[in-house]
Order: C-alpha cells, then structure tokens, then sequence
C-alpha cells in the first residue's frame, strides 16, 4: 500500500468535499495550519487496528495542541464492512472513556459507505461522512468548545450539511468523488 498516496487522497477529500462544501466549519484552519496527524495503518483485522487507536489517542492527548490538534487514523485494510466499522467506533467511545479522555478526545467516523441510521444507503446525506477509505477522526473537544461558543450553532451544522447536500444532488457529489479518485 502506498501510504503517501492514500493521504494525498485523504487530503484531496478535505480539500474538495469537507472544505470545498463547508460541512465542518473548523476544518479549514487546521487543515490550512497543518495540525492535522495523518497516520496509515497497515492493520487488516479490529485487534490491530485497535492497538493502532489506542497509541494515537494517547498520541493525540499528549501532544500539543500547537503541534497536532487532531488525528485522522486511516485504515484501508480494516472494517471495510460499514456495520462491523459502526460496531467498533461505539467500542473506541468506550475506550476514551476507559482512558479518562472523556471530554477531552471524541471520535467521528467516516467510512466510504457511512448510512446514518433510518436513512436508505444512497441517501444524499450520507455523503456528510463517506470518505475515501474508513477512518476514525479523533478530535479534541477544546478546539471545538473554543471556536464553537454556541451549542445551538453546532447543533445546526448537521442540517445545514444536509440541505447543502441536498441542493448539490447526489451526482454532483459523486462527481467530486470520482475526480479525487484519479
């Protein structure tokens, strides 16, 4: 696997789909900064992967925050099945909490076949999280509760990304996808 090239594509994607449609208003600056940890795993199975999350989030907690403000674990060879993917990011929320990271590290996923739950699979919005490869994006809460001081303005990006989404119509998206594709 070349890794340089799976984050490049990473990369493109925040690019194009995350920055390009605005659907998180915090990723431009960190992105634009260059604090964002890009790690490749070479895991194939859940136990290796979760070895690989655990360093990172001990990784992450650890660092400075004006060094690596978040960490996009990209794992192309593991849980490329989007229910199993779901099964072990509800388990990676109970691991930050096991760590004591609670309020401090979460998780958002993203997988190329992300469903939310009572949505059909091709559904617009589900676009919001489908990414090149499966991925566990492990944010600290502090650069979100700083830039965010509204809670009812957080609330509002996920219909706002919906609507955007919507307007865009699903072939438009999937064109963008194709073109990080080549």
């Amino acid at each position: 696997m070349d890794k340089q090239a799976v984050i490049n594509r990473t990369r493109d994607w925040i690019t194009s789909i995350v920055i390009g449609l605005d659907l998180c208003p915090f990723a431009q600056r960190v992105f634009q900064a260059d604090l964002i940890r890009y790690y490749v795993t070479d895991a194939e199975d859940e136990a290796a992967l979760w070895t690989d999350l655990a360093r990172e989030v001990d990784g992450l907690a650890s660092s400075l925050i004006s060094c690596v403000e978040t960490t996009l674990l990209i794992h192309p060879g593991a849980l490329q099945d989007f229910l199993d993917y779901n099964d072990f990011v509800a388990a990676a929320e109970g691991l930050i909490k096991d760590l004591g990271l609670r309020g401090t590290i979460q998780i958002a996923g993203f997988h190329p076949e992300y469903q939310f739950a009572g949505t059909e699979a091709v559904a617009v919005e589900n676009y919001t999280n489908r990414s090149p490869y499966p991925m566990l994006h492990l944010l600290r809460e502090q650069s979100i509760s700083a830039i965010a001081t509204d809670p009812n303005a957080l609330g509002e990006i996920p219909r706002r990304n919906i609507e955007t989404l919507r307007c865009l119509g699903r072939e438009k998206i999937l064109e963008k996808l194709r073109a990080i594709s080549e």
